[in-house]
Parts: structure tokens; C-alpha cells; sequence
């Protein structure tokens, strides 16, 4: 019975001192954030970055918020109403950043479309 608890404690201290060394080293499955969970957030943050262009449609009201409808009938927020104000009902071309997820444009300019 001696030599079972002799073994459960060598057996114990091995396993804290591998512990110890997985801590130091920064081991992901002894961290809060494993490379999965860091691919993922790294993922998302390039979907909300979206993609900088320019996007062409018409300028539409919608209570307080302006809107740009492309050719194909998708529509997008612009964050800017003040530039929006000014080409209501009109085709324009809207340079800035499209933020995918939220549909919503960060205005760089605005100018009517040719």
C-alpha cells in the first residue's frame, strides 16, 4: 500500500511540473484563447473590415437613415447624411468601406455617376 502512495505522489508532482512548464511556454491548451479561437476572431475582424470601393446605385430615404440601392436591388446604410442628403433619388457613385456584416458604408465622398 506504501509503494501505491509512493507512486501517487511522484505520480502528482511529475504532472505539476509538466503543468508548470505548459504554463511558462504558453501552451494553447492550458490558455484561455486556443489558435482556433485566434483564427476565428482574426476571421471576423477581416469580415467586419469589409472592402473599400466604390459602389454605384441610387440614394434612397428611409426615416433618418440614407440608404444606397445597387443594380441588383441590394441595399446599404451610408454613415454619412449629411453627404447623402444632397442626391436623393439621383445615381451616384459612393467611394468608402463596406462593413459586410452590417451593411453599412463608411462615406469617403460622394459624386453624382456619369
Amino acid at each position: 500500500m506504501q509503494s501505491f502512495k509512493r507512486t501517487l505522489i511522484d505520480v502528482s508532482i511529475l504532472c505539476a511540473i509538466v503543468l508548470t512548464f505548459a504554463l511558462a511556454w504558453g501552451s494553447p491548451f492550458v490558455s484561455g484563447r486556443s489558435a482556433l479561437a485566434g483564427n476565428q476572431m482574426q476571421q471576423q475582424a477581416s469580415q467586419n473590415a469589409g472592402k473599400t470601393g466604390t459602389f454605384v446605385g441610387t440614394i434612397l430615404k428611409n426615416g433618418e437613415q440614407y440608404l444606397l440601392r445597387d443594380s441588383s436591388g441590394a441595399t446599404f446604410g451610408l454613415d454619412d447624411p449629411d453627404r447623402a442628403s444632397a442626391y436623393v433619388g439621383k445615381t451616384v457613385k459612393v467611394t468608402g468601406e463596406l462593413n459586410e456584416r452590417s451593411k453599412v458604408i463608411h462615406v469617403e465622398s460622394i459624386e453624382a455617376a456619369g
